[in-house]
C-alpha cells in the first residue's frame, strides 16, 4: 500500500474543503485532498445552487402570472418539469469547472477519490494509499436527517439529494419541515404549478424573528401555499391508488392532506461515520465534531470546518472557518472565530435575511436596547417595483451600537451586508445615517432607518427652542 506525505490532507471537497485545499496550495504547502463522492459537495449538487436555479425558475413563471398589474397581459404558463430540470443541471454544469479533480490538480493538489478513515492520530487510509499529514482538516459536511416518522418505510419521499433529480411533473408535494429548504421549496413548486401543503411539527422558521416571518409567511398563504403548524403524532400511509397520505393532530383539530409527492425537510446531520474518529482521539456526538475557537479537535492536529463541526450549516460559514485554519496551520497565528456577525437568508419571495441578535436574544441578555423599524412601503423603487411588503428591524443599545438586523422584503439578502459591516466592525447606527445613499434604491431603506433612531430628539420640542433661538442670531 503506497505512503502519500503531505502538508495538509482535506477530507472532503465541498465548500469548506475546496477553499482549504485551494488556498493551502496556492500558499506553498504540500495538499492531499480526499472525497468519497461528487467534487462540490451538497452545495454545488444537491444544496445551494440547485435550489436557487429551481427558485429562479419558479421566479419567471410567477412573473408571467403578475404582469398584468404592470399594464401587460399575463398568461398561466406552461410548465415543462423535464425542460425546468434541464435548467437546473445546466447551471450545476457550468459551476462544476470551478469545483473540479481537474482544476484542483492544476493547482498541485493531490485528489484522491474515496472513502477515508483514519487508522493511527496522523494517518488516514483511501482506497488503496496511506495519507500522512502534519495536519488534517474534516471537511465532510451533513446529510439530511430523516426522523423516524410512522410508516415512512412504506411510501416514496424526496430529501435535497434526490429532490433536483426530478424531471416528472409535481401535482401535490407535502413537505415535512418549515425551516429555509422546507419553506423554499414549497414557494418554489407553487410558483412552478403543484399545489403544497408544509406541515411542520412546531413553529415555521422557528429561528428567525416571528414579526418577519410573517410576511413572508402571508406572501406564501396569498400564493395558496397551505401550512399545518404544531404539528402532532405524524403519521404516512401509502393510499390504494398509489398517493402519499399524511396525517396528524393539530391545535385546530386533526389534518389529513393527500399529496402526489413527499419532501422530507427536517433538518441535517453531521457527516462522522465510517471516519474512525476515535483511532485518531477524536472527540464528536451525532451533532458533528467537537472543536475550540480555534477549530482544533480533541486531536490537535486535526481541524474540522463546515456542517460537520458547526455550530452553523451554512456554505459562507465553511469558506469563513476554512480561512480561520488555513491561518492557525500554515502562519501558526492563533485564530479564533467570530460569530457575532453571522448572516443568513431564507431565498423566498420576498428574501428574509438576519444577521447579529435578534431582538428576542436581545432582550435575553438583559441589556437595555432600543428597536427600529422602517416599512418598504415608505421606499419609493419598492413602490415603484410594487413590492412594498417587507420591513427592516434593526436592534441597538440605547447609545446606537448595532446589535443585529433583521430584513423580511425585495433582494434582502443584498441589503443586509451593509449590517453585517456594521456590526463586525462594531459600528454606530450613525454611520449608516450619515452615508448617501443614491436615489431611487432600495438600498436607501438602510439609511432610512438608521435616521429614525435620531427622530425623536431631532424633532423633539427642545430641538425647537434650540433652532428658534439660534434663529434669532
Amino acid at each position: 500500500m503506497d505512503t502519500i506525505h503531505v502538508d495538509i490532507c482535506v477530507i472532503g471537497a465541498g465548500s469548506g474543503g475546496l477553499s482549504v485545499a485551494a488556498g493551502a496550495s496556492q500558499m506553498g504547502a504540500k495538499v492531499a485532498l480526499i472525497e468519497k463522492g461528487e467534487m462540490g459537495g451538497d452545495c454545488l449538487n444537491a444544496g445551494c445552487v440547485p435550489s436557487k436555479a429551481l427558485l429562479a425558475a419558479a421566479h419567471v413563471a410567477h412573473t408571467c402570472r403578475e404582469s398584468a398589474q404592470f399594464g401587460i397581459q399575463g398568461t398561466e404558463p406552461l410548465v415543462d418539469w423535464s425542460t425546468v430540470n434541464r435548467h437546473v443541471q445546466q447551471v450545476i454544469a457550468s459551476i462544476a469547472p470551478n469545483d473540479s479533480q481537474e482544476r484542483f490538480e492544476g493547482l498541485g493538489v493531490t485528489v484522491i477519490r474515496a472513502a477515508a478513515s483514519f487508522i493511527d492520530s496522523d494517518t488516514v487510509r483511501a482506497g488503496d494509499q496511506l495519507i500522512r499529514a502534519k495536519y488534517f482538516v474534516l471537511a465532510t459536511g451533513s446529510s439530511p436527517f430523516v426522523p423516524p416518522i410512522e410508516g415512512l418505510n412504506e411510501v416514496p419521499y424526496l430529501t435535497n439529494e434526490n429532490l433536483f433529480s426530478n424531471r416528472e411533473a409535481v401535482k401535490h408535494l407535502i413537505v415535512i419541515g418549515g425551516g429555509p429548504i422546507g419553506i423554499e421549496m414549497a414557494q418554489a413548486h407553487r410558483r412552478l404549478g403543484a399545489k403544497v401543503t408544509v406541515m411542520e411539527m412546531a413553529r415555521l422558521l422557528m429561528k428567525d424573528d416571528p414579526e418577519l416571518t410573517k410576511i413572508v409567511i402571508q406572501r406564501l398563504q396569498q400564493e395558496g401555499v397551505e401550512f399545518h403548524e404544531g404539528g402532532r403524532d405524524l403519521r404516512l400511509e401509502k393510499t390504494a391508488d398509489g398517493r402519499i397520505a399524511a396525517y396528524c393532530n393539530t391545535d385546530g383539530g386533526a389534518q389529513c392532506v393527500i399529496g402526489s409527492h413527499l419532501l422530507i425537510a427536517t433538518g441535517r446531520r453531521a457527516n462522522v461515520s465510517g471516519l474512525n474518529l476515535e483511532t485518531a482521539g477524536i472527540r464528536y456526538s451525532p451533532h458533528g465534531v467537537d472543536v475550540d475557537a480555534r477549530l482544533r479537535t480533541s486531536n490537535k492536529k486535526v481541524f474540522a470546518i463546515g456542517d460537520v463541526a458547526g455550530p452553523y450549516q451554512f456554505t459562507h460559514m465553511a469558506a469563513y472557518q476554512a480561512g480561520i485554519v488555513i491561518r492557525n496551520m500554515l502562519f501558526k497565528l492563533p485564530a479564533k472565530v467570530d460569530y457575532s456577525a453571522v448572516p443568513w437568508v431564507t431565498f423566498t419571495d420576498p428574501e428574509l435575511a438576519h444577521v447579529g441578535l435578534s431582538e428576542a436574544d436581545a432582550v435575553k441578555t438583559g441589556i437595555a436596547i432600543r428597536v427600529l423599524r422602517w416599512s418598504f412601503a415608505e421606499n419609493d423603487r419598492a413602490q415603484a417595483e410594487r413590492r412594498s411588503e417587507g420591513m427592516i428591524k434593526v436592534i441597538t443599545t440605547p447609545k446606537g451600537v448595532i446589535l443585529g438586523a433583521g430584513i423580511a422584503g425585495l433582494h434582502a439578502g443584498e441589503l443586509i451586508q451593509p449590517w453585517i459591516l456594521a456590526i463586525s466592525q462594531k459600528m454606530k447606527i450613525g454611520a449608516m445615517a450619515s452615508m448617501i445613499a443614491p436615489y431611487p434604491t432600495l438600498a436607501e431603506a438602510n439609511k432610512r432607518i438608521a435616521g429614525r433612531f435620531y427622530t425623536d430628539k431631532l424633532f423633539s420640542s427642545a430641538t425647537r427652542r434650540v433652532v428658534s433661538l439660534l434663529l434669532k442670531i
